[in-house]
């Protein structure tokens, strides 16, 4: 019997011109993407479409920009497709999709909320001297090994458990420059540093956390008509109330993403179907467990090729 999750895309997975397939044969992409320009006050379709890549790497325009398409492409694939999700997950960013997705908030909710979160991290991350790094063929063990060789100097942590071997780390910049030597030495393959304008997920963005939780403090958020694994602690949740509190926490938390996926296996899903721009998630969800099924709707071709797959 197959159990399906749909899984969210985060920050990373941008690339100009996306959406734009579904935007021009869908009347549903179209409609998203005009409710997005009309939530923003500005037309994140053109950032999206027509912009340049700068423009659209800025964090406060990426995020908004990736869920905006995300949620374009969910809004067809259900239209045409007539299976259900029956969990659902994203990463990072890619929570607020999922949010939609179980009916946690309503579409103009969740474009508003993400960019206002957008728009502290861009902040927070000004004020602060932050930077990350993904730490290539080390054991989980190794890097929390080399972390705790650093973090007396001051602020670095695991910013996502990607997968096994592919951990993400995050902090000031001046550790994350001398963490490639660490990790280097206790066996890492590679140590990549991110083109990212600050250190996500780090104490770095406590700032943005508290003035994130003021924001969302009067927001309805309805309980989930589906689990959401959210990033904390890869647990499934249906109450509104819970995903509320860990919402603001998740700015400065790691992204349990290994352990997400693994909950969800062991809680039953053998599907995953990847909705959003690139298949970052897919290459992640195959390395942690091989035996899963995974589909990436990022396409219409793809969205056809999937649906055509799932026996619809």
């Amino acid at each position: 019997m197959r159990n399906t999750a749909y899984i969210f895309p985060g920050q990373g997975s941008q690339i100009v011109g996306m959406g734009k397939d579904f935007y021009d044969e869908y009347p549903e992409a179209k409609e998203v993407y005009s409710k997005a320009d009309e939530v923003l006050g500005y037309k994140i379709s053109d950032i999206c479409f027509n912009g340049d890549t700068e423009k659209l790497n800025t964090t406060k325009n990426t995020q908004p920009a990736i869920l905006t398409t995300s949620l374009a492409i969910l809004e067809v694939f259900r239209k045409h497709f007539s299976g259900n999700a029956k969990a659902t997950a994203g990463h990072s960013l890619g929570e607020y999709g999922s949010l939609y997705l179980a009916g946690v908030l309503p579409l103009e909710t969740a474009i508003k909320i993400t960019s206002e979160r957008a728009k502290l991290m861009n902040e927070a991350a000004e004020n602060t001297k932050g930077g990350m790094a993904a730490v290539l063929g080390l054991s989980e063990e190794d890097v929390l090994k080399g972390i705790e060789e650093l973090c007396s100097k001051g602020i670095i942590s695991v910013a996502n458990y990607n997968c096994p071997g592919q951990i993400v780390v995050t902090g000031e910049k001046e550790l994350i420059e001398k963490s490639q030597e660490v990790f280097k030495n206790l066996g890492a393959k590679r140590v990549v540093p991110l083109a990212v304008s600050g250190a996500f997920h780090s104490k770095l963005m406590g700032s943005a956390a508290d003035k994130f939780a003021g924001f969302i403090k009067d927001i309805q958020f309805n309980d989930a008509k589906i689990s959401v694994y959210e990033n904390i602690d890869g647990m499934g949740i249906t109450s509104g109330y819970e995903l509320k509190q860990r919402l603001p926490r998740q700015i400065y938390s790691s992204v349990m993403w290994t352990q997400t996926v693994e909950n969800m296996v062991k809680d039953g899903i053998n599907t995953f179907v990847e909705i959003g721009s690139g298949k970052v998630l897919s290459g992640l969800v195959k390395k942690i467990n091989p035996d899963v099924k995974i589909f990436n709707v990022n396409s219409v071709e793809t969205m056809k090729s999937t649906i055509e797959e799932l026996g619809e």
